[in-house]
């Protein structure tokens, strides 16, 4: 086994470990569908795979929303861990960057940093977030907050602050109009966009269902 694969193996095996007990829709498996997603987009783009497989891994190792609102605790995990890893210096601070900068912070936040590598690592982590994955993992997370499925009384706010963003309680349905029908207009990479389209369209069928039968029709 090289040693970029056993790293990569190790960093499987860490990230397993930390997650053991995270929320449905941010744990190991939510890490794999990203990891798989990525490597797939990263085929068709000019970039090192290896900062692409670790960003993968370790995008969500401690998200905010489960460590009250600290953006701080993720890049410092990443980074004692890659340090144990004997990684090189240069690759530990690109995966760090991608740590900072992939989340989608209601999206009147600029992108602080950019590259290839975010590029598709954001995408994969993007497609998590729509499609059948993506409704199932929305309403998982709402759940998990004990917060309404619909209110017609509560309308989206598409223009939230970063702060507002974090802290909004707003029924489930809602957060498809704040963030998860946004995707789709702004993935990175051709494989993301063209991957995106279909979860998008597959997304507004079931909102349209989701209305029919709310409003007890067939």
């Amino acid at each position: 086994m090289s040693q970029q694969q056993t790293l990569i193996e190790n960093t499987i095996t860490f990230v397993k470990a930390t997650l053991a007990n995270a929320e449905g829709g941010h744990d190991w498996f939510h890490i794999e569908r990203v990891y798989n997603n990525a490597m797939h987009i990263a085929k068709g783009e000019p970039v090192d795979e290896l900062v692409v497989a670790l960003g993968a891994l370790l995008h969500d190792i401690a998200d905010s929303k489960f460590f009250n609102g600290d953006e701080t605790v993720a890049p410092k995990m990443a980074t004692k861990f890659l340090i144990s890893q004997n990684c090189d210096s240069a690759v530990i601070e690109h995966v760090v960057q991608i740590i900072k900068n992939i989340s989608f912070k209601g999206g009147n936040k600029a992108q602080e940093f950019t590259s290839p590598e975010l590029d598709v690592v954001q995408d994969a982590d993007r497609l998590d977030a729509i499609g059948a994955i993506g409704i199932a993992r929305t309403f998982n997370y709402g759940g998990f907050k004990n917060r309404k499925l619909y209110d017609p009384e509560v309308k989206p706010q598409l223009d939230m602050t970063v702060d507002e963003y974090k802290k909004s309680t707003a029924p489930t349905i809602n957060h498809f109009y704040e963030k998860l029908l946004l995707l789709k207009d702004r993935m990175n990479t051709k494989t993301g966009k063209k991957i995106a389209e279909k979860r998008h369209a597959y997304m507004e069928g079931f909102l349209e269902q989701f209305y029919r039968e709310w409003e007890g029709s067939k």
